[in-house]
């Protein structure tokens, strides 16, 4: 027999107290009221904060009709803000819809990222994989000349910051993904880059952001080029995945190191080496990084 609790039964909230005991379909779990209501917005974030009725089974604890044994992951995430999921999980769709119910967004994100890296073929890959970059930059000086009129030139001076990123990669699969998630913007549009040996292990970067005192025709005359970094979002459709691109331009390397970091330790990477100095990773000329 199930018992139903009212929302505005003062008395509902007094029940739900450390540790809370949950019934999801069959499977018991035990957790606390902080860990459920980790997501304000989401429905668990409702049903623990008393807005909406929760069912109780005889024994007791709080009853969920949904499916239970993918509620661990579910839990899991809200514990520790992590989707951890072992290798060969074959019940993404199941999660996903569970995720869906409970209107946990971070997690529907979190969940939309694996997807893109199945389809990327990412998940799993070699151990002790490695990742070696160095980062240089060099400032140039450029003359030109400014037309004001038919005969109206104005010799200018306008300096640009060049950066090159040398990159070593001995798993093939994520040197294609760095080629999928940097792009560079050129007069005919975006092109990916594209690694510098058959081997397919190493990948070199050069671009020059253009200053906002450089004209364009200068810029292109120059055959300079930007660095744009794609964030690859999948959607699902029925069985197809798509990708939605957001461009956003680099204009430093600390931004490039900072996407760099956050695309490798999504994929298993550690940092290993930094050089000169391991608390100024953002400013580092090397860095080496192990997939653990």
């Amino acid at each position: 027999m199930l018992n139903l609790n009212s929302p505005d039964d003062n008395s509902n909230r007094n029940s739900l107290q450390d540790p809370v005991s949950l019934n999801v379909g069959g499977e018991i779990y035990t957790t606390t009221l902080d860990t459920l209501t980790r997501c304000r917005d989401s429905m668990l974030g409702a049903m623990f904060t008393g807005q909406i009725p929760v069912l109780r089974d005889n024994a007791g604890n709080v009853f969920i009709d949904r499916d239970g044994r993918v509620f661990r992951y579910i839990l899991n995430y809200l514990r520790s803000s992590s989707l951890d999921l072992p290798d060969g999980f074959s019940e993404l769709n199941l999660l996903r819809r569970e995720a869906d119910f409970y209107q946990i967004h971070p997690l529907l994100e979190e969940i939309r990222h694996y997807e893109a890296s199945v389809a990327l073929g990412l998940r799993g890959g070699p151990l002790g994989a490695m990742v070696i970059v160095n980062f240089d930059s060099k400032v140039r000086v450029l003359h030109f000349n400014l037309r004001h009129g038919p005969e109206n030139y104005e010799l200018c001076t306008c300096s640009v910051r060049a950066f090159t990123v040398d990159l070593f990669c001995t798993w093939g699969a994520f040197l294609a993904l760095l080629c999928e998630r940097f792009s560079y913007r050129t007069s005919q549009g975006l092109t990916s880059p594209q690694p510098c040996n058959l081997g397919q292990s190493r990948l070199k970067l050069e671009w020059v952001p253009r200053p906002d005192e450089l004209p364009q025709d200068q810029y292109d005359k120059q055959r300079y080029r930007g660095l744009f970094v794609i964030n690859l979002e999948a959607t699902r459709s029925d069985d197809t995945i798509n990708m939605h691109q957001g461009p956003c331009e680099i204009t430093n390397m600390q931004t490039f190191v900072e996407e760099l970091l956050k695309v490798s330790l999504a994929e298993g990477f550690k940092v290993d080496l930094v050089t000169p100095d391991t608390a100024e990773i953002l400013n580092c000329t090397s860095l080496r990084l192990v997939k653990g």
